[in-house]
């Protein structure tokens, strides 16, 4: 009896079981159903409404165009118009005010190509096998070669007038200048300054795009700059020139002359890339304003490091005029020659220090004479710069732009007591006006 009513309550459970298994294996499948008919329920809904967006849309763009018939619009303006929100917000922050100031300046800046010729030392002459079976006396000591030198440049007046750095045209037989547009001229030499590496040419034009002037004495270290130009003569590929973008590094750079003799002071350094054929080209900041013109890297590789320098807007512009006025007289006259102090000569001389330049001779008439410079006395400044040897005194001068009608002071130890004397530099006697330019 008992066995049985046990065996009736197992079979119980076991038909509740089964019973449960179903129902929860049901209730999941109604579930899933449930939820794929819900969500293609809602990918409908989005389709109708992107479908109903795109009507609108099409039927708005229908009318504006019919509503311009007169004047369509390009597709550039139907791109902006027509562009969505996100979209339009990323297009309109793109422009900022380097790419507006690039903009306002790139049409003015042009490629240059120069043929340059010029003289080197015969070879023949120095060939062991030609000096033994011909006279060397029968060759000429040099010959000339012709090549091709590339470089940038910038319009300033809309009637042509360019500027560029003289090394650029230096010894050209033939300039050539092209401009955004497409358009080559030949370009007119006005006149050079091989000191301070510039030129300035003129093409044939009218209306033309230019460069305004900014004042480099306000330039800020740190402030955007941009460098436009003819790297590599990239220009010559769709008459476009190149971009770079940095900032001031510093200003006020001088450089003692080269090896070419040219001149760099006052010298604005930037990190912007400067590559060969960029010479010449425009340094412009933020407002589209030219603070320089680019000039001169520092490179081991001969490529751009980021260590640049344009010469400043105030000496271009200075130059410009020199130049338009035909050149500028270097050749000038002081009428002094000096030497080292040697032993105790300080001593005997009144000096409290061994240092300075003792003059040794005066020219008459000289300008040195004329203020009452004399023999014996004993240079200690020009133009408050210290001069401690007879050196000091000629790098002074050397490294410095002085012209005939210029004035210096000179700062000498007469046996103890110092007086100043101002010399106006005047030019050389018997010499040519010699006019670089």
């Amino acid at each position: 009896m008992a066995a049985a009513l046990i065996n009736n309550q197992a079979s119980e459970l076991s038909y509740m079981s089964k019973f449960l298994n179903a129902f929860l294996i049901g209730l999941i499948v109604g579930l899933g159903i449930l939820y794929f008919y819900w969500r293609d329920t809602q990918q409908s809904a989005m389709i109708l409404e992107l479908q109903s967006d795109i009507e609108k849309l099409s039927q708005q763009t229908e009318e504006h165009l019919q509503a311009t018939s007169d004047s369509p619009l390009t597709f550039s303006e139907m791109e902006q118009t027509y562009l969505p929100p996100i979209q339009q917000d990323i297009f309109e922050n793109r422009q900022n005010a380097i790419t507006t100031a690039i903009a306002h300046t790139k049409d003015a800046v042009v490629g240059i190509n120069v043929v340059q010729v010029r003289e080197y030392a015969n070879p023949l002459r120095s060939d062991p096998f030609f000096r033994m079976f011909f006279d060397e006396r029968m060759w000429p000591r040099t010959v000339k070669r012709s090549f091709t030198n590339i470089g940038s440049g910038f319009i300033t007046t809309p009637d042509g007038y360019i500027v560029t750095n003289e090394h650029v045209v230096h010894d050209a037989v033939e300039i050539m200048v092209t401009t955004t547009a497409g358009d080559k001229y030949e370009a007119q030499v006005i006149g050079t300054d091989p000191l301070l590496d510039m030129a300035l040419l003129r093409i044939d034009g009218e209306n033309l795009p230019f460069v305004t002037w900014a004042h480099s004495e306000d330039a800020i270290v740190g402030e955007w700059v941009i460098a436009i130009g003819n790297p590599y003569g990239l220009f010559d590929v769709n008459d476009q020139p190149s971009v770079s973008v940095g900032v001031i590094s510093a200003v006020e750079r001088n450089f003692e002359r080269d090896g070419d003799g040219r001149l760099y002071s006052d010298m604005i350094q930037t990190d912007a890339a400067i590559n060969r054929g960029n010479s010449g080209g425009p340094l412009i900041n933020a407002e589209g304003k030219s603070l320089g013109m680019n000039t001169m890297i520092f490179s081991e590789s001969g490529g751009s490091v980021g260590i640049g320098f344009a010469i400043p807007a105030h000496r271009i512009i200075a130059s410009i005029d020199d130049l338009l006025r035909g050149g500028v007289n270097r050749d000038y006259w002081i009428g002094i020659r000096a030497t080292d102090l040697t032993g105790i000569m300080w001593r005997k001389l009144g000096l409290t220090q061994n240092r300075g330049a003792l003059v040794t001779s005066v020219d008459k008439e000289s300008p040195a004479a004329e203020v009452g410079i004399q023999i014996w006395d004993v240079i200690c400044e020009i133009n408050g710069y210290p001069i401690d040897t007879s050196a000091d005194a000629r790098e002074y001068l050397r490294n410095t732009d002085l012209r005939v009608g210029q004035s210096i002071t000179m700062s000498v130890n007469r046996r103890g007591t110092y007086h100043d004397f101002v010399l106006e530099l005047k030019p050389r006697p018997g010499s040519e006006i010699n006019l670089e330019g």
